[in-house]
């Protein structure tokens, strides 16, 4: 142990000895560790703005959905199999006739970049409208803040009202402003706010805070194209029933859609937590090409510090010839050089974990997720380090050791 505090202490006088050196060696470490840590703690903020997104929603809720397109391949070169899109006619079926102890609620994307308007302010592009029946907020996992949520006459009648997000209010009105019973222009028409959502955050570009619902007439009435598509959401409050319903729901569905016994269904049914499971999926992908990226970074940073250990070696060949000649052994002068190139790698890494955690609660702050601590990064970060460290000392130590003690001493 006193063998390897006194190789320490040397090592840190030679790096208080050629501190310009040392803070250059320290930097590409720290740059290479910073851009490993940062990428990665940013995917896992990514990953829990999605599971926050997704929990809101609750674990008991499950969505019917147009089926995604299945491209076939062939030799005859065939053609993409495309579903035909759920129309109002065969949601609004559903929600009748699903007689279970559930609550059911029909929706459709209105417009997905809209801007909205107040007087002389008005929001960026960025908006999702969506139209929603009386059910819809709370199968989609908002709760009001203030004001009422839709009634069953307001979507029958098609009534010009609106339910908007709290960054949709802050943009309008300012942060304490009150949007409740103005009115505000969507598209082309004047709606009247009747409540405000409760935040819920924007990660994962799901709505979130950024969103106003209208009644589902109203937008099947002035925002409905012969592609409109329909989304049915289903809540039940045992979580017990939920397997039970979701089966129910697909062969109600199927028989709406009149899909033969034998025949595949042709819409999506999508539990809330499946959905995140499949995003967090397809990052899984993302993280092992940010680490691959990473790594690359960190290798050109060891071998910097490898080229720089070099250099220190021949700059103190002197040096290694007067410790020699003193009675240090071959193992000892690698041991010194080994030591001094992790302690290097170490600091400089402690200062990349620094920023590279900085960085990744910047992107979680932007999702809204809240300030987290990687300690898997850091822990991996400080190993890497004292990996790196060996890695690129090696050589050096191994040359430094070799050195003979004559020739050393005679070295200018």
């Amino acid at each position: 142990m006193s063998f390897l505090k006194e190789n320490i202490s040397i090592a840190i006088d030679s790096i208080k000895a050629n501190r310009l050196r040392a803070i250059i060696t320290m930097l590409i470490i720290s740059i290479g560790i910073m851009a490993l840590v940062g990428i990665l703690s940013a995917i896992d903020a990514i990953k829990n703005g999605i599971n926050d997104n997704f929990t809101s929603m609750g674990a008991n809720t499950f969505t019917i959905r147009n089926a995604d397109v299945n491209i076939r391949v062939g030799r005859k070169g065939h053609r993409p199999k495309t579903y035909e899109s759920i129309t109002y006619k065969e949601a609004a079926r559903f929600k009748k006739e699903f007689n279970f102890p559930a609550l059911t609620s029909v929706s459709t994307l209105a417009s997905f970049s809209a801007r909205l308007k107040f007087e002389n302010e008005k929001t960026n592009p960025n908006i999702q409208v969506f139209g929603g029946d009386e059910n819809y907020i709370l199968t989609s996992g908002y709760e009001l803040e203030k004001g009422r949520n839709f009634t069953l006459q307001d979507i029958e009648g098609g009534s010009h009202i609106t339910l908007i997000g709290k960054d949709v209010e802050k943009a309008l009105f300012g942060a304490k402003g009150d949007a409740l019973h103005k009115f505000i222009k969507i598209g082309s028409g004047r709606y009247k706010v009747i409540g405000v959502l409760k935040p819920k955050g924007n990660s994962s570009g799901f709505g979130g805070d950024k969103i106003s619902v209208i009644p589902l007439n109203t937008a099947r009435q002035y925002f409905g194209s012969p592609e409109m598509s329909f989304t049915i959401n289903v809540l039940t409050k045992d979580i017990k029933l939920l397997n039970l319903l979701l089966f129910e729901a697909e062969g109600l569905f199927r028989k709406i859609r009149k899909i033969p016994i034998t025949g595949n269904s042709d819409f999506d049914i999508v539990k809330s937590d499946n959905l995140a499971t499949m995003l967090i999926d397809d990052l899984e992908k993302v993280t092992m090409g940010a680490t691959i990226i990473g790594l690359i970074t960190l290798l050109g940073a060891a071998i910097g510090l490898m080229n720089i250990m070099l250099v220190s070696v021949t700059e103190r060949t002197r040096e290694i010839g007067i410790r020699k000649a003193m009675g240090a052994t071959q193992a000892i002068i690698k041991n010194q050089f080994l030591i001094e190139s992790v302690v290097i790698c170490v600091m400089g890494g402690l200062i990349g974990i620094l920023f590279g955690i900085i960085i990744g609660n910047l992107i979680s702050f932007a999702l809204s997720t809240g300030f987290f601590i990687p300690w898997f990064w850091i822990i991996a970060g400080v190993i890497i380090c004292i990996v790196v460290g060996l890695l690129s000392g090696y050589l050096p130590a191994k040359r430094a050791s070799r050195l003979d003690p004559i020739d050393s001493l005679r070295f200018e």
